[in-house]
């Protein structure tokens, strides 16, 4: 059974003209309904990236592009996103099909994703850019404030200390891939020399390669603390 959408709206802090809307964005492809919400999430990420962006630009009048661009990178990142919809729990609004529901797409975080971009899609569709703006800026705000710098990217920092150890690079491999073709997983093996090798798990190989560079660096990072 999921939630009525009056509650939903509470916590948006919006409330709907059209409900129609707002209950297509959160009706999954599995249910077979034509209107889903597929097209919707491509509308809404799209706001989010523009409005995160506004902010940005705004919020660091002195920095570069390249660093906007990062933190616009991490902001944006489904992961995020998920974190977020967590907070609101979100998987409790979202109409699935029984075997989807059973499978445990209420918590499965590119999914959650997915439809918090589609009902910020469904907002702007609703009440325009505006509303979308104030949405993002409150869901938004506390990551934006524990942001001190520029986030890098773990591939990146990986890179750079294998380098700096002598070491040759990473290797990433594709090893399992797992769920429906609308909510695939990617398993990944990184190999460094010397060290043993990690596997992590995302929705796509960039977002599982992803996981495994910050595994490896979190692994480092701890060593590093042990020892002194």
């Amino acid at each position: 059974m999921t939630k009525p959408i009056e509650e939903l709206q509470q916590k948006l802090e919006y409330k709907f003209k059209d409900s129609t809307l707002l209950q297509m964005a959160l009706t999954h492809s599995s249910t077979g309904e034509v209107d889903n919400y597929e097209r919707l999430e491509f509308l809404g990420d799209r706001v989010l990236g523009l409005v995160i962006a506004s902010l940005l630009f705004r919020r660091f009048p002195d920095e570069k592009e390249g660093d906007m661009a990062k933190r616009l990178a991490s902001l944006v990142q489904g992961q995020t996103i998920a974190d977020i919809s967590h907070g609101i729990s979100l998987g409790e609004f979202i109409l699935f099909s029984e075997a989807e529901a059973a499978s445990g797409g209420a918590q499965n975080d590119h999914i959650l994703a997915d439809v918090f971009e589609a009902v910020i899609g469904a907002i702007y569709l609703d009440g325009g850019f505006e509303e979308c703006k104030k949405l993002i800026e409150k869901h938004w705000q506390d990551v934006l404030h524990t942001m001190r710098r520029p986030p890098q990217h773990p591939k990146t920092a990986i890179q750079e200390w294998a380098q700096s150890m002598g070491l040759p690079l990473p290797v990433y491999d594709i090893v399992g891939q797992s769920g429906p073709d609308h909510a695939p997983e990617f398993e990944v093996r990184l190999t460094i020399k010397g060290h043993s090798p990690i596997y992590a798990k995302g929705r796509s190989r960039a977002e599982a390669e992803k996981q495994a560079a910050s595994d490896f660096m979190a692994g480092i990072r701890n060593s590093s603390l042990n020892v002194q």
